[in-house]
């Protein structure tokens, strides 16, 4: 009896110093912009009473007693607190990467990423459709589109690799609302597909993909989405030195390079920041060959200055675009050496962000811009076909109240454009001058037991003055309009547990004709069409509404979409089938149909073998002409995506693929495409010194030189995508 007491004594002792089995963990904490190490950052164990912290350059090494499931607090004052879970299997050995985000002043259009308590909608928006950090340096391509092509839901509509612009769920032009530190961008991206983005993706901190009632807050088009590109141009935090940010590109498929700088220099109360990009890139080449007048040559600079002060910061910045580029030739409807393209954008933009402290209201911010758009296409170096002329006025004044019965913080504001259009060459749309004002809120109410709700609403007022005594070919007659519209939408999430929700949104979305769509008359020969207009659209408008679903936990994030939109005078130019002979151009017709678009969309990122992890995601859109059996035009294919990686502290690398069905529903005259499945692979690695980091990326595109087409390329039907492909990005930060 004895012996089996000593042997059940021995068990208990051998039982409990299992118990006490220890886990050592390592790592270091980094700047999540810079990429620079942290020192003296203060790690808690929660439910403990140890405390440790990184040394001068960032790292750390914790012996701790295995508890289970350890969760350790990371918090540097000016940053924000980040807090990791550590799964405990016995004994273990753990290497952690934190990256910390500084605190900044609050701004009402950076919603899914700002520094108050986020609502459940917010969660799921900042874990779906934030791309920043070196997840944004591993996807950097030459435009804002590139860059964001892997992303869910998204797909490029291009004309070569310049005027590429994203779309969303299908939706196109200015429905996908493109702004830079919240204010809308001012070009004419959104009226044509030969007109390129006026965003460097380079530079940028992230890039944010806004849905849901936010939208409202710059746009009265509540199905489709707001892509806002962060540079924080207008400092907005006080740094507590010298920071210099440098880089480079290449890519091999159009020789293309690429340099840029930052430099940001705090002096006492004032932060400054000065930047500057350059990129050249060559014709583009494709399994098929090189296609001639496709070149890029573009340059930018900006300087940018504020005043930060205990209750906020007011500052001004301003920037200038200059970019030349060629739309390729030589085929029916274009011109037979192509259409080279110059353009020119400056801007200057002021902010101002104050604190109230009020028992009711928090703080207010006020933003003004104007931007000098000139936009000029050469049929030969001594030629102009068209000319375009934009000088844009934009102002926005936002109040944010503080907690309030069952109201979280909630924005109230107002916003005014006024844009003054002027055409040249050959083009035939008449000067115009377009006033608009808006209103609208934002406000979310938590606490609604395990529900949160969020509720938008936008008044528009526009007012559309054309000369009038400008003779046009095919209009008889153009007049001023005035639209009056309003939009509204409504988010509800219900948290079942705290890894698995449900949600649904609901709106009313409203849009007003776009002055080329009323008053165009004329021919477009960089877009390879003769355009007419309609100066009798009716506002497109129509009700919207989502289903999702998402489950996120310490290995496993997953999203389900269903969206469904019942459109109401949907404008969109339709080829006509006819062709204007004295240009030898399709003839395109603005109209307004009825029409349905919906969806579904997936994402899955699964981490699995500690460093392996697997990403997928699926899109696809449906769109139909109502009472018809026309589809509608320009709606992209099923797209499948699929990276497995494997990453550690310092690196990273992986393999993908991206799948796209054929697309064989199309509008008339509107040419179909195959599908097709390419390869391509990445790698990542970082060197981290005391005081500066360097970060190389190498991407490879189309591994096996595959001939494939984009549905939304207007030349895909004499060129496809490039073939293989290498790029590579350097950054290093100081």
């Amino acid at each position: 009896m004895r012996f089996f007491l000593l042997v059940a004594i021995l068990i208990l002792n051998l039982s409990y110093a299992a118990a006490q089995k220890h886990v050592i963990i390592q790592g270091v904490v980094v700047d999540n912009v810079t990429s620079l190490p942290l020192g003296n950052v203060k790690i808690n164990i929660r439910n403990t009473e140890s405390v440790y912290s990184t040394d001068k350059e960032g790292k750390f090494d914790i012996d701790i007693p295995a508890i289970k499931d350890p969760e350790l607090e990371f918090s540097l004052e000016g940053y924000r607190t980040s807090t990791r879970k550590i799964t405990v299997r016995r004994d273990t050995s753990e290497f952690l990467l934190i990256s910390l985000s500084k605190l900044e002043f609050e701004t009402p259009v950076i919603g899914v990423t700002d520094s108050k308590e986020k609502s459940g909608l917010d969660n799921l928006l900042e874990l779906s459709n934030v791309l920043k950090d070196k997840e944004l340096q591993n996807s950097l391509g030459q435009t804002v589109a590139a860059t964001l092509k892997n992303e869910t839901g998204i797909a490029i509509r291009s004309m070569g690799p310049a005027p590429s612009r994203p779309v969303y769920r299908g939706l196109s032009g200015d429905r996908v609302v493109l702004s830079e530190d919240g204010v809308k961008t001012t070009d004419m991206s959104a009226t044509s597909p030969d007109h390129a983005v006026t965003i460097d993706p380079f530079s940028l901190q992230r890039i944010e993909v806004i849905r849901g009632p936010k939208v409202l807050l710059q746009t009265s088009t509540t199905i489709g989405g707001i892509i806002n590109a962060v540079r924080n141009e207008i400092p907005n935090y006080l740094t507590d030195r010298v920071n210099l940010n440098f880089g480079s590109y290449y890519e091999s498929s159009n020789n293309g390079y690429l340099l840029s700088g930052v430099l940001q220099v705090p002096v006492r109360n004032f932060e400054f920041r000065g930047e500057g990009t350059y990129r050249n890139s060559s014709d583009i080449s494709s399994p098929e060959g090189v296609l001639s007048n496709t070149s890029i040559k573009t340059y930018t600079y900006s300087g940018g200055m504020s005043y930060i002060y205990d209750k906020g910061y007011a500052g001004v910045s301003g920037r200038n675009y200059t970019s030349d580029y060629g739309i390729p030739g030589g085929f029916i409807g274009a011109h037979p050496k192509g259409v080279n393209i110059s353009m020119k954008k400056e801007q200057l933009n002021f902010k101002l962000n104050h604190n109230i402290n009020g028992k009711l209201f928090d703080y207010f911010d006020a933003d003004f811009s104007f931007a000098d758009y000139r936009h000029t296409e050469f049929e030969r170096k001594d030629i102009i076909g068209a000319q375009f002329l934009i000088k844009n006025y934009l102002g926005s004044l936002n109040l944010y109240h503080n907690n309030f019965w069952s109201f979280r913080k909630g924005i109230y504001g107002i916003s005014a454009d006024f844009r003054n259009f002027k055409v040249g060459g050959y083009v035939f749309t008449p000067p115009t001058v377009s006033r608009s004002i808006s209103m609208y809120f934002d406000e979310e109410i938590e606490n609604i037991g395990k529900l949160s709700l969020e509720f938008a609403g936008r008044y528009h007022y526009n007012f559309i003055d054309p000369d009038q005594q400008i003779q046009l070919a095919n209009l008889d007659s153009v007049y001023s309009r005035v639209f009056n519209t309003f939009s509204f939408s409504a988010s509800a999430v219900y948290a079942l547990n705290e890894e698995f929700n449900v949600g649904i949104n609901l709106s009313r979305s409203s849009r007003v004709p776009t002055i080329e769509e009323l008053y165009s008359d004329g021919p477009h020969l960089a877009a390879y069409s003769y355009e007419i207009g309609n100066p009798a659209l009716s506002d497109e408008s129509g009700i919207g509404s989502e289903i999702f679903v998402y489950y996120n936990s310490e290995r496993i994030y997953s999203m389900l979409t269903f969206f469904y939109n019942k459109l109401n005078d949907y404008i969109i130019p339709r080829n006509t089938g006819e062709i204007n002979y004295a240009t030898l151009l399709p003839v395109y017709q603005t109209e307004g149909v009825n029409a349905n678009i919906l969806g579904v969309e997936g994402q899955l990122e699964y981490n699995f073998l500690k460093n392996l992890n697997f990403n997928a995601s699926l899109s696809y859109t449906y769109g139909q002409i109502t009472g018809s059996d026309s589809p509608l035009p320009q709606i992209p294919p099923l797209k499948a995506i699929f990276e497995l990686g494997y990453s550690e502290s310092n690196y990273f690398f992986g393999v993908n693929s991206e799948i796209a069905a054929s697309q064989n529903r199309v509008d008339e005259f509107e040419e179909p495409t195959a599908g097709y499945v390419i390869f391509g692979a990445t790698g990542q690695y970082s060197i981290y010194g005391r005081n500066h980091a360097h970060n190389f990326s190498l991407n490879i595109e189309n591994l096996t030189n595959q001939i494939y087409r984009n549905h939304l390329s207007r030349i895909k039907s004499i060129f496809p995508e490039s073939g293989f492909s290498i790029r590579l990005v350097y950054k290093f930060f100081y």
